[in-house]
């Protein structure tokens, strides 16, 4: 039985590896806009200007770039323990900590494929320093007066040796909902895009086309408008940030954006899917086939055949 709608509110951070801690904080905010909030050993805190909470993103110094913790925020210290127990009943493990600035306990497990999730109910409400306070008291903090000024973490795209695996995980042990998801011609579920809210999306499992397990597709963040993406790009252009492709629409979820990435190496998106909710409570997963998906994004983007042949990952 799927657990109760609403155990999760929402993703509430995610954490990124870089061999370039430096250029990736200074990517973050002077080309994002984020506001640094905090440094512990070799990590740097950083939040948007929307977020209610300590820190939206996680930067930690490794080897390597890749995909550290996705943080997902519960709606009660009962709802977290009913996910703690979930998550056990399936025979899986996980540890607690507290070892994050303005977080308490985190239960820190995995998904199937390997990639870190932690659960956690406790969390101070960011109070802006004087120079940062906003005009509007229904405002965590101003909007920034550089790059693009992105409002806050919108979500995660992991890939997954078994799409499905991990998918069932977010909806069976986690309880999200599926709204849209590929399915090849073989019956393979490539994608599956999955909400915790009345978002349209908040987590997406894209299938690794390697084999590999517990990497990352992109993060994304949310910019106000359309308009912010187009801007954006400008100032990719202007600033030697790397455009991988966009500005486009996803066919799937609708979502406007621009792929690029930051120094360390991991893909950034910046998206406008603001208008799209999900309001209905019996929503139909809606199943986009192999051939349906070889025509393209909208306006054409190529997506499964023409990525696959160059031997990236799909852009989905």
């Amino acid at each position: 039985m799927a657990p109760p709608l609403g155990d999760i509110a929402h993703v509430g951070h995610a954490q990124l590896f870089t061999p370039d801690l430096d250029a990736s904080v200074a990517f973050c905010t002077d080309f994002l806009g984020l506001t640094v909030n905090g440094q512990q050993g070799d990590s740097v805190f950083l939040r948007t200007f929307d977020d209610y909470e300590h820190h939206s993103l996680v930067l930690t110094a490794r080897d390597r770039p890749g995909l550290g913790r996705t943080a997902l925020r519960t709606s009660s210290e009962e709802a977290l323990h009913r996910r703690v127990a979930a998550v056990e009943a399936t025979g899986a493990t996980g540890t607690w900590v507290e070892d994050e600035p303005g977080l308490g306990r985190l239960y820190v497990t995995t998904d199937p494929d390997g990639h870190e999730h932690a659960l956690y109910w406790e969390s101070e409400h960011y109070v802006a320093p004087t120079e940062l306070r906003p005009a509007l008291k229904n405002q965590p903090q101003a909007k920034p007066d550089r790059g693009v000024g992105v409002r806050r973490l919108d979500h995660v795209n992991f890939l997954a040796a078994d799409v499905l695996a991990n998918a069932e995980f977010q909806e069976q042990v986690l309880g999200a909902r599926p709204t849209e998801q590929i399915r090849l011609d073989s019956g393979r579920i490539a994608a599956r895009w999955l909400t915790f809210t009345d978002k349209s999306y908040d987590v997406v499992y894209t299938s690794d086309w390697t084999g590999s397990s517990g990497r990352l597709h992109h993060i994304a963040f949310a910019t106000d408008t359309r308009e912010d993406i187009l801007r954006a790009a400008d100032l990719a252009i202007d600033t030697g940030v790397f455009i991988e492709t966009g500005p486009h629409k996803h066919a799937i979820q609708q979502t406007f954006f621009l792929y690029v990435y930051e120094p360390g190496g991991n893909r950034i998106e910046l998206c406008n899917p603001l208008t799209r909710l999900v309001l209905a409570p019996d929503w139909p997963l809606i199943t986009w086939t192999e051939a349906e998906r070889a025509k393209g994004q909208a306006w054409g983007l190529k997506t499964i055949e023409s990525f696959h042949t160059h031997g990236t990952p799909p852009i989905v």
